[in-house]
């Protein structure tokens, strides 16, 4: 995202919060030459992930079927 100090000044807050939240850089303008902002520690993007339920079943019943009918070479 790129943004002018301008914008960065009336926004500043939830630009802020947007970079924790995402973990993406905020380029900004400055005279001419370009500033970055950037969380000071890599996210753990697989700690964001939301818990899904996809099995109605026991995982292990699952590895203990047998496909031998199934499979055709």
């Amino acid at each position: 995202m790129k943004l002018t100090a301008s914008k960065l000044r009336q926004d500043i807050y939830r630009i802020l919060d947007r970079v924790l939240e995402t973990g993406r850089a905020v380029e900004i303008e400055r005279r001419g030459q370009k500033l970055k902002i950037v969380p000071a520690e890599p996210q753990d993007r697989l700690s964001k992930l939301k818990p899904r339920t996809y099995l109605n079943t026991d995982p292990e019943d699952i590895v203990h079927i047998d496909w031998s009918s199934e499979w055709r070479p």
